[in-house]
Parts: C-alpha cells; sequence; structure tokens
C-alpha cells in the first residue's frame, strides 16, 4: 500500500511538471504571436520590404536576388526613401536627388565607402580607389586625376580605342577588354585574337565580381585568394621601363599607361607605394574601364535594336559628319572602293575634337546609361547619426545606398516617358545637348568622388559605336534572353547574342 502511495505521489508531481512545461510553452509562444503581430501591426505603414523579427528582409531580398535592381525599383514607385533591414545592419536606399546630394556632396565626409564595404570587397579591389578612404583615396585620386587629365594620355586612349574598334567590329565586350589593359597598363590580353581565346584573367574577374556583390546580403561569405597574373604583370612592366630609353628632349622614361606613371612614383619612398598597391591600382581600373564601358556598348547595340528609329538616326548622323569631315581633310580624294579601306579611312577623321560633333550618338550613349547605369547601385557607410534632406534618419554603422538603375526610371525623376529609350530627352528647345544634374543622372558619380575616367569611357565608346553603327547594322536573335546578372556592374547574364550585316552605304 506505501509502495502504491509513493508511485501516486510521483505520477501527480510528474503530471503537474509537464503540465506547468505545456502552459510555459504556451506562455512563450502567445509572447511571440503577440511580439510578431505587434511587429506587422506597427509596419502596416511602413514603405518598402516589410521587415521581420531578427531577419529583417532577408528572406524577401535572396527570394528577389536575381533581379534586386528592379526589385527596389518597385519599392521606390511607392517611395522615394526606405529601409532593407537585415541581420547586423540595416540599409537606406534613395532615389530622390535631393538626398543623393546630401550623401556624395553636402555631407560627403559622413558617408564613406566604409569598413564594411572595404571588408566585402578587399580581396578584389584591395586598397585601390574604389575602396578606400581619407589619406590613401586622396592620394590616388590626386595621382590618377592628374593622369586622365593629361593630353598624351588622351591621345593615346585615342589611337588605341581607335586600333581595336577597328581589329573587330562585332564582338563589343571582349573589345572593351581588350583596350582598358592597354591603355590602363600598357599591355595586350591577345583577347582579340582571330580565334578569340578564352581569357583566364576575365574569366576569374568576373568570378570575383559576381561573389563579391553577394557578399552584401550574405553573412557566410568566404572568396579564396586569386589573380597573381597582376603581380607578374607589375614585374614585367618595371623591368620594361628599367630598360627603356630615356627621352631625348626632356629626359624622362617613356611612359604612356596609368601602370607607368604609378611605377615611377613608387620610385619615391615618400609616396609608399608597394606591388600590394600597384596590384590594387590595377584591378580597381579594370573594374573600372572594363566591365562599365563593356557593359555599356552591350545595352547600347541592345537599345538600338529595339528601337530602329533610334538607329537610323545614328546612323544618318554619321553619314553627314563622314561627308563633311571628309570635305575638310581630303576634299579631292574620291571615295574608297574596298570595304576594308572605307572603314579604315572614316575612322581616321574620328578624334576627340571630332567625336564632340556627334551630338545625337553622346545623347543615345547617355540615354543608354539613364536606363542602364554601369553601377546600378551604390553603397555608403554612415559614420554618424544623420538625417536626409526628406526626413528620414539613419544610424551610425548603417548603409545608404542610392541606386541609378531605379533612379533613371522615375517618373518623378525624369517625367511620364521615364522607362522610355529616348535620346531626343538631352536636347533643349535649340537642339543643343543639354546635361542633367549629376545628382539627378548618377551614372558617374557626384561629388568628390564623380568618376574620373568619365570623358575616357564617351570617348571609347563613341570611337567604337561610331565605326560600328556606320558600317553594320545589328539584328538581335529570336528568344534569346536579355537580363542582367547580379554583379557589381550591370553585366548581361546571357551576353548579347545578334546577327551583324554589313552596310552597302
Amino acid at each position: 500500500m506505501e509502495i502504491v502511495n509513493q508511485l501516486s505521489i510521483s505520477f501527480t508531481s510528474s503530471s503537474k511538471l509537464n503540465i506547468y512545461k505545456i502552459e510555459f510553452t504556451i506562455f512563450l509562444i502567445s509572447i511571440v504571436l503577440a511580439y510578431v503581430l505587434e511587429y506587422g501591426w506597427n509596419q502596416r505603414n511602413v514603405k518598402g520590404p516589410k521587415s521581420w523579427p531578427f531577419i529583417g528582409v532577408l528572406i524577401e531580398l535572396l527570394i528577389n536576388y536575381h533581379r534586386m535592381h528592379d526589385w527596389l525599383t518597385d519599392y521606390f514607385h511607392e517611395s522615394k526613401t526606405f529601409k532593407a533591414p537585415l541581420p547586423f545592419k540595416t540599409i537606406t536606399f534613395i532615389a530622390e536627388p535631393a538626398n543623393v546630394e546630401h550623401v556624395l556632396k553636402t555631407n560627403f565626409h559622413n558617408y564613406p565607402k566604409g569598413e564594411a564595404f572595404h571588408t566585402y570587397l578587399e580581396e578584389l579591389l584591395g586598397d585601390g580607389i574604389f575602396n578606400s578612404d581619407g589619406e590613401m583615396w586622396k592620394q590616388q585620386r590626386k595621382i590618377s586625376s592628374l593622369e586622365f587629365a593629361s593630353r598624351n594620355l588622351r591621345d593615346f586612349g585615342t589611337t588605341v580605342f581607335r586600333d581595336y574598334a577597328l581589329i573587330l567590329s562585332g564582338i563589343l565586350h571582349q573589345a572593351s577588354i581588350y583596350s582598358t589593359c592597354k591603355v590602363g597598363f600598357g599591355v595586350e590580353l591577345g583577347t582579340l585574337a582571330h580565334e578569340l581565346p578564352d581569357s583566364r584573367f576575365a574569366k576569374a574577374f568576373d568570378y570575383a565580381s559576381s561573389n563579391v556583390s553577394y557578399r552584401f546580403i550574405n553573412p557566410l561569405w568566404r572568396l579564396k585568394r586569386f589573380l597573381n597574373f597582376t603581380y607578374n604583370l607589375i614585374h614585367r612592366r618595371k623591368a620594361e621601363l628599367q630598360g627603356a630609353k630615356f627621352n631625348d628632349v626632356n629626359g624622362y622614361k617613356v611612359k604612356l599607361d596609368i601602370l607607368s606613371r604609378f611605377i615611377e612614383l613608387s620610385e619615391n619612398p615618400d609616396n609608399n607605394i608597394t606591388d600590394k598597391s600597384l596590384r590594387d591600382v590595377i584591378i580597381n581600373f579594370v573594374l573600372a574601364g572594363r566591365d562599365t564601358t563593356a557593359s555599356t556598348l552591350s545595352w547600347f547595340i541592345y537599345m538600338i535594336m529595339v528601337n530602329p528609329s533610334v538607329a537610323k538616326k545614328i546612323h544618318s548622323e554619321l553619314m553627314t559628319f563622314e561627308d563633311n569631315q571628309a570635305k575638310e581633310v581630303t576634299p579631292e580624294e574620291p571615295k574608297s572602293k574596298s570595304f576594308t579601306e572605307r572603314v579604315r579611312k572614316f575612322a581616321s577623321l574620328l578624334n576627340y575634337d571630332s567625336l564632340g560633333r556627334l551630338s545625337y550618338l553622346h545623347a543615345a550613349v547617355t540615354e543608354t546609361l539613364r536606363l542602364y547605369p554601369a553601377v546600378p547601385q551604390d553603397p555608403k557607410g554612415v559614420l554618424e547619426d544623420d538625417i536626409l534632406p526628406d526626413g528620414v534618419k539613419v544610424r551610425t554603422g548603417g548603409l545608404v545606398s542610392y541606386v541609378p538603375y531605379a533612379m533613371g526610371r522615375m517618373v518623378y525623376n525624369w517625367g511620364p516617358d521615364a522607362t522610355s529609350f529616348n535620346p531626343d530627352r538631352w536636347f533643349n528647345k535649340e537642339g543643343l545637348f543639354q546635361s542633367e544634374s549629376p545628382f539627378k543622372f548618377t551614372a558617374f558619380q557626384a561629388g568628390p568622388r564623380t568618376c574620373l575616367g568619365k570623358d575616357s569611357a564617351y570617348l571609347q565608346m563613341k570611337m567604337t559605336l561610331a565605326i560600328l553603327c556606320r558600317f553594320f547594322d545589328f539584328h538581335l536573335i529570336s528568344d534569346h534572353p536579355v537580363k542582367y546578372k547580379m554583379m557589381t556592374t550591370l553585366t548581361m547574364e546571357h551576353g548579347l547574342k545578334l546577327r551583324v550585316t554589313t552596310r552597302q552605304s
């Protein structure tokens, strides 16, 4: 009997303990549900993606990562500014020009690239100009700005861009890779050989660019170190400069490319330029010159294929240009008969000054950049709490990102035809090209970090496109998917498959 009583007491105690556990579990679930419901209720009037406790908008962002720029564009139609909370940080996205000006110029020092951005891209960009702040950025900016302003570099670039545009008229993407490395570093990658070999460097660079862009939403990123190619290039270029003869006129070594200039500056220990610094220079300028111009050329050709009236106006302008220039240069010389001679003669008419006369071509390139900016979004760190011009508060340690891709599609920025490809929007009533505020047309950034290579990029693209659009017609392959790949630049995921035909006149 005593044993039975003990079992009964034990059973009763166990039952009560289980009941307490169940009640406590129900209590916890109720608290969590109440928190979630209250959290959701508090967001009923929030503009932008809906957030969840702890994970923020991570799930929705991952689902839409393949179309992230359009995902952001959808929310920008609802609000010019919105927040996207993520684990460990919050990103404030902006599309209002006044906010962009505040971040890029007015309060520039409060919005650096930041430690997080530098960490994400360090293995790719190192301490280069696009991934550094403070004195390190200022030094590179100063040196680069002097070189880009150099007439020698401009003339060298004009010759290189013309030569490589002539080599291969149909393969725009590879042409951009090739000429950038020649102007920037005085080296040829061989990607424009007739057999069109694969470039290990180009593939590695695309792989790296795609992976580092994913780091902004993936806290578990890891990337192996690579690109030893660049160090070999530096050592070879140093040896070439050591063996170069001195110029008889001024006693300086021959230097036409940007890398050579940085190598010469590295000879002064006060500049503190190491091989690592030179490697970062190379990678940063490859990103600036290779991916950006290549992607823009691809989007340009795509846009004129789907807008044949624009292609017709460009060709008409080029024909008029050719006739006028030919009369000025060789008024009595008969037209060449062979196709190759015609192309080379036309190319000889193209230089920095004469390209400035092709205003409609310039407008068409600019319109392409408005809708398909080479850098579709650009995040900045937040050093201290701040209030944007529209009243939105940003917190220390967060990110603020302006989104050129979305800004170009907003009616409140560009009017009711914002999504239309219309080069004519860039001309004033007098028929002259009219620039827009760089805080509205943000393809080349603005403020202290305005792109140094803007003029060079226009020169390269207009040189290439003038030759291609004058002598070729482009036809899109039916059913070929045209969409971007998520990288640091707006690159086509499947390339641009097209058929090229030669113009007879």
